[in-house]
């Protein structure tokens, strides 16, 4: 059963969502001559393990690599009223997602994740940390032929499907829900949109809401001023993709977290998630520069205790051998940063 442990350290370490699925895992529930049940078998062997690995490494907060998910988007959509797949296009790192058209309105089925969460609440030791896919990248993900504007359909999706999805983990025994926006800040014009979506998807939970955004560019500098107003404990954002690798905890090395300081200025006083690891490369970062990164955020926010440790994104694209070292190392940059500090 999940025991709920009483951490009192900084620097946590949590992973964003998705690892890559053991090619064994793959053959099975590809293969039509293979039962329901031994696939549903498998998806909890795959489940087991990558929740074993990762508490092994030393994760504070984790999920299950997201094994029985097909995909981020395709696999919500798949429980969404007024959903239709069009076809397949490519997204990023030459990865592929099956779209969808919005035909009619659309509405809530059931609670998709609720098998996959009890699952990992009776195997888990650590806290769990719940992924959702957010309303606004379900929207614009997606080819609207239904609702007037982006904005009708964005919070249509927070209302009639985030909202109740995040209720029934709530009553399930969720207490962190994390919201994943990775088009959060891909049309910086729209941001009192997201806003909108991510309050209105919120609104009467209890439990501690996490915003996880990536793939930004340079657009969290339009994200900033809205920060203080989405209901949103933390936020878990990329930063690494943007770094470089050289040591220190200079303005000079640390170029992909000046925006840290932004932050704070707009008055934002709650949690970051510091993406520590670039999930596009097979290089290990080194814990040193692992540290380096977490101190640097901690003098940027002014206080150590608002820093959590992540990847940028999940680690799908890599290889589960690098993925796994990268977030061991992550965990041994964490411990090295809270020595340096004295926590």
């Amino acid at each position: 059963m999940q025991e709920e442990l009483k951490v009192h350290k900084h620097f946590q370490t949590q992973e964003i969502g998705s690892l890559k699925k053991p090619s064994w895992l793959l053959n099975v529930v590809k293969n039509p001559e293979i039962s329901k049940d031994d696939k549903a078998r498998a998806r909890n062997d795959a489940a087991l393990l990558n929740i074993k690995m990762l508490e092994d490494i030393g994760l504070d907060i984790i999920y299950d690599g997201e094994a029985r998910r097909v995909e981020m988007y395709e696999e919500p959509v798949r429980y969404i009223k007024g959903f239709e797949f069009a076809g397949r296009v490519r997204s990023w790192d030459n990865k592929y997602y099956n779209k969808a058209r919005i035909t009619s309105e659309i509405g809530y089925k059931q609670n998709f994740h609720a098998d996959e969460f009890m699952f990992i609440k009776e195997n888990a030791k650590h806290k769990i940390k719940v992924p959702v896919t957010g309303a606004y990248t379900l929207a614009d993900w997606s080819y609207d032929e239904y609702y007037k504007s982006k904005e009708d359909l964005v919070i249509a999706l927070a209302r009639k499907v985030v909202r109740p999805l995040v209720k029934d983990l709530v009553k399930l025994g969720a207490k962190i829900i994390q919201i994943d926006e990775p088009a959060a800040t891909s049309h910086p014009l729209e941001m009192d949109i997201f806003r909108q979506s991510v309050n209105e998807s919120v609104k009467g939970i209890n439990a501690k809401v996490v915003v996880h955004a990536c793939f930004s560019g340079n657009d969290y500098e339009a994200l900033a001023p809205y920060m203080p107003e989405i209901k949103a404990e933390q936020y878990t954002l990329e930063f690494a993709n943007r770094d470089t690798w050289n040591l220190g905890v200079s303005d000079k090395e640390r170029k992909g977290y000046h925006v840290l300081k932004l932050f704070k200025e707009y008055g934002f006083k709650g949690e970051i998630g510091i993406g520590v690891t670039d999930v596009h490369v097979d290089k290990i970062e080194t814990t040193k520069l692992i540290r380096d990164r977490i101190l640097y955020s901690a003098k940027a926010l002014g206080d150590p205790a608002k820093v959590y440790v992540n990847p940028d994104c999940g680690l799908r694209t890599r290889s589960r051998a690098v993925a796994f070292e990268k977030l061991k190392v992550m965990v041994e940059g964490a411990e090295l940063a809270r020595q340096t500090i004295g926590n």
